[in-house]
């Protein structure tokens, strides 16, 4: 007999404490959020903001304050210091904004700075980045568009493989397709514009009554704004690594909330006139060992990269922590449970009452 961490009979009563998870999901959310509007929006790091941050390694311990009022002849604008990664690497992350800036000449000017204002410590330019503000919008938009379409082609995917309704799934494609040439038209910015767009893709999924998609890509927006608020929450800045981490986030989400949404289909396959509540149930039971043991081992090869993987990866094992306890939270107690509760909406009369009755 093989060990197994939760014996598949189990009969946990999960959607018994859906509500609360649904409070609890709210609150960290309107945190996120509420942290988001006081600071004008995410911290954006150079990639997306434009200017330079430049990477300085030392053979001691320093301060912080010393190297700036070191680096203060060189004339950069917006100058930060800030220690990076483990206190014993002795590594310090300088960032200025600027543009226009000839990279070599800058890395000449920092080193003479430093070498005549710094005595008794040798340091090394480890790396030197410039973005140029133009550049920096770019990307930003343009990484929101990937999460987008993401979530997009996910909730076709999921539309077509587990309701094979392909037809609907590619009307919502067209249906947003000309929700976006409206918005357009009054000229939101891109940010705006793409989360009104992941707004309308909800709708479209309630109103097509795709409510496997719906589940899964409110489960993943769930995961993607908790990430993002944390990140407000905790002072992090956004970059381009930041934005593949939450892409990564969303393919763990998705691929979790699939083996339960399985699941849920091959046992209301094997029952007649199945009660929708304890199908859901005993669906998540089942599949409770195999996410914890996914969610587990992938978790501690991200606490091994968070705690010695360096500076710069710190931020992306971080993001990654994040989305792995929010990716297996939702699968189990969100998207299964908005598959109940809206997408009971759009099963036959008789089943959802049966359901109701079943969960209440």
């Amino acid at each position: 007999m093989g060990f197994e961490i939760i014996s598949p009979n189990t009969t946990f009563d999960f959607l018994k404490y859906r509500k609360l998870a649904y409070i609890l999901s709210a609150v960290v959310i309107l945190l996120g959020i509420g942290s988001l509007i006081v600071q004008g929006g995410p911290k954006y790091g150079v990639d997306f903001a434009g200017g330079l941050t430049i990477q300085l390694k030392f053979d001691k311990e320093m301060d912080a304050g010393d190297i700036k009022s070191a680096l203060s002849p060189v004339g950069l604008e917006g100058l930060v210091v800030q220690r990076f990664g483990q206190s014993e690497d002795n590594e310090y992350l300088v960032r200025a904004s600027g543009d226009g800036l000839d990279q070599n000449a800058l890395q000449q000017r920092v080193e003479e700075a430093l070498s005549k204002n710094i005595d008794n410590a040798k340091f090394e330019v480890q790396r030197m980045e410039m973005v140029g503000p133009k550049v920096g919008a770019d990307l930003r938009s343009k990484a929101m568009e990937a999460i987008f379409y993401a979530v997009l082609f996910i909730a076709i995917y999921i539309s077509g493989r587990f309701e094979q309704r392909w037809m609907a799934a590619g009307l919502m494609a067209g249906g947003l397709a000309g929700g976006l040439y409206i918005l357009r038209l009054f000229g939101l910015p891109m940010g705006y514009l793409i989360f009104a767009a992941l707004a309308l893709t909800i709708v479209l999924c309630f109103i097509l009554r795709l409510k496997y998609a719906l589940g899964a890509v409110v489960a993943d927006m769930h995961d993607i704004i908790i990430t993002i608020g944390i990140f407000s929450l905790l002072g992090k800045e956004f970059d381009l690594t930041i934005v593949a981490a939450l892409l990564t986030i969303l393919g763990y989400s998705l691929n979790d909330t699939i083996i339960v949404f399985d699941r849920i289909r091959e046992n209301l396959r094997g029952t007649k006139s199945p009660e929708f509540g304890p199908v859901i149930n005993k669906s998540i039971n089942q599949t409770l060992s195999r996410t914890i043991l996914t969610s587990g081992t992938t978790m501690l090869v991200l606490l091994c990269l968070f705690f010695f993987g360096g500076g710069v990866i710190h931020d992306f094992a971080l993001a990654m922590i994040i989305g792995i306890v929010t990716g297996t939270y939702s699968s189990i107690f969100v998207a299964s449970p908005i598959l109940l509760d809206l997408g009971s909406g759009l099963t036959p009369r008789a089943t959802a009452e049966n359901t109701e009755e079943a969960t209440a």
